[in-house]
């Protein structure tokens, strides 16, 4: 089922929300009611494994280590990652027009991206949805689903735009606390977009 059978126009449409915050579990409601959502970070490894463009670029930007026998030597990449902020955007600069292009040709009208408005991915849609939850609930989820201390899940969180800041550019809330019920927000979201 494609967004524009819910408007009068065809829509593009963001899932977006920090770490922690249940944006693939709003996905998967989404996916359980026929919407096809593209998801930006599955998109980002698979390319950056199969695409020889970014094979080439990312070779000469970090050394012939960047693939080692032909396959993505993640420990390599992660290693030049954590060095400087300015690696990071490198790879951006190589890795994100690739996710761009690929959406736009996919055909799908939905998007997940954890990174919406930093990437600058929130140009690809009309509407964004903004995934929330507080903070402790996030920091939770995040050390029991990556088995990690809270210190390294409030690193994480810092690299990450503020949730309040991330939801003030965004057109929808879904608020996932553990109180509230997810599935009839999301159903009350999509009988707004039909309208």
């Amino acid at each position: 089922m494609s967004t524009a059978e819910y408007a009068g126009e065809s829509l593009r449409i963001a899932v977006t929300g920090g770490i922690g915050s249940g944006k693939s579990y709003v996905c998967h409601l989404l996916e359980e009611r026929g919407i096809s959502v593209y998801d930006c970070d599955a998109a980002a490894k698979r390319l950056m494994r199969t695409s020889e463009d970014i094979r080439r670029q990312l070779t000469l930007l970090i050394g012939e280590d960047a693939y080692l026998e032909g396959h993505l030597n993640k420990a390599a990449v992660a290693r030049f990652l954590m060095e400087s902020q300015e690696n990071t955007q490198k790879v951006n600069a190589i890795v994100h027009p690739a996710v761009g292009l690929d959406f736009v040709l996919s055909g799908l009208d939905w998007m997940e991206c954890a990174i919406l408005f930093e990437s600058g991915f929130d140009r690809y849609v009309d509407r964004v949805i903004c995934v929330t939850a507080p903070e402790e609930v996030r920091l939770s989820r995040v050390m029991r689903r990556d088995s990690i201390s809270r210190e390294a899940a409030c690193e994480w969180m810092k690299k990450q735009m503020p949730q309040h800041e991330v939801l003030a550019r965004s057109d929808y809330e879904i608020v996932n606390d553990g109180l509230r019920d997810v599935p009839s927000q999301v159903d009350r979201l999509l009988e707004i977009l039909r309208r």
